[in-house]
């Protein structure tokens, strides 16, 4: 069985947890948490990146520095995962779903403008599957209105929108470093943060509402309590095993690109007959493999499809179920406007195998596989 994913793993992870623990530090902000904190910052070109235990925490903690309150709203997708919603929703804030594009998958930034109250506070662009949404439009929207843009790239590693990096653009940018991603400490992520003047009062909130950070560097001569906060900071094993792989970042990234790329090429003639379609990427985005996806006739077809490549020893899954068809979707949030393509595209939408080291000759497997299911 050729599994869906499989956590990366590049042989050097063992080595740098021992490491870890020879040091004596493996709480938060030890050596590893600090080298890949530095990694992050220069390769995104970010004013400070800050080590978080998930992405959902990175995410909370914009929600806190953008001051999300009760009666606040904030415009996201529907077709995301429920940690986009319950970081704002968990202040007391109603999201407000907005329809995607059928092409990316991502937010219709066309759409943005008309679901804007006197209530909304903040945007937040999803890049799915490591492709960047409209971000020139959502930022000129976000100026001229006056509201923060909180850019879920959970998926989005390595990936630039006009040659800036994903996580960048908007006043906060969040990763995911979950078993399941690019980049990998088991469960983790990091806050990215554009402008300077909001990393002192970040570091606070991530360290239980303390000035901590500043004592440890030296520069205060005692912490104490200085805002609401809590306690968002990973182990240093865990970015120990994330820091073997940064050290590689632009192999792993190459690896997953050959994978997507090969993918494409095997499956173009299933797509030329109308079989499939294939993911598209815009001009100007260039994305980091994490995902790839085909779409079925429908939500039928699909079931099938993911039956019989099971039975033929390939695991490929659907993924999310659209937040506003969800209980707490319905509790917590509305959809604004028409569902034209959230529930139907989200319905038709397979992801094959995908992760470093998969072999070229299981890419061709699972595509002979297909080919064989659409003939």
């Amino acid at each position: 069985m050729i599994s869906f994913n499989r956590p990366p793993h590049v042989g050097r992870e063992e080595t740098y947890i021992a490491e870890a623990i020879a040091n004596g530090k493996i709480c938060g902000d030890g050596m590893f948490t600090r080298k890949c904190s530095e990694w992050l910052q220069i390769h995104a070109k970010t004013a400070k990146a800050l080590l978080t235990t998930s992405c959902t925490h990175a995410i909370e903690m914009a929600a806190l520095l953008a001051g999300i309150g009760p009666g606040d709203e904030v415009i996201m997708p529907s077709y995301t995962f429920v940690s986009t919603a319950d970081a704002f929703v968990l202040r007391g804030a109603k999201a407000v779903f907005v329809d995607i594009r059928p092409d990316t998958m991502n937010l219709d930034e066309t759409l943005i403008e008309d679901a804007i109250t006197e209530h909304t506070r903040a945007i937040v662009p999803v890049h799915y599957a490591g492709v960047a949404c409209e971000m020139d439009t959502i930022m000129e929207i976000a100026g001229r209105h006056g509201l923060f843009v909180v850019e879920d790239a959970a998926q989005g590693m390595m990936a630039s929108y006009k040659g800036r990096m994903l996580g960048t653009i908007g006043d906060f940018g969040c990763y995911s470093f979950h078993e399941t991603k690019n980049y990998s400490m088991g469960e983790g992520g990091a806050l990215l943060i554009k402008d300077s003047k909001d990393i002192l009062r970040a570091e606070i909130i991530r360290e239980k509402g303390t000035n901590r950070s500043q004592f440890f560097r030296g520069e205060i001569d005692k912490y104490s309590w200085q805002d609401a906060g809590s306690s968002y900071l990973p182990s240093d094993i865990n970015a120990a095993y994330l820091w073997a792989q940064l050290e590689i970042a632009e192999e792993i990234n190459r690896d997953r690109l050959h994978s997507w790329q090969l993918y494409h090429e095997l499956l173009k003639p299933l797509a030329d007959e109308g079989k499939i379609e294939l993911p598209q990427v815009p001009e100007g985005c260039a994305h980091n493999g994490h995902m790839f996806y085909i779409k079925v006739r429908d939500i039928a077809e699909r079931t099938e499809l993911l039956t019989y490549l099971k039975e033929h020893g390939v695991y490929a899954v659907f993924h999310y179920i659209p937040l506003h068809s969800a209980p707490a979707g319905r509790k917590y949030g509305r959809f604004h406007g028409e569902d034209k393509y959230t529930t139907r595209e989200s319905e038709r939408l397979v992801r094959l195998p995908m992760y470093y080291g998969l072999g070229e000759e299981d890419v061709e497997m699972i595509c002979h596989q297909l080919g064989r299911y659409f003939s």
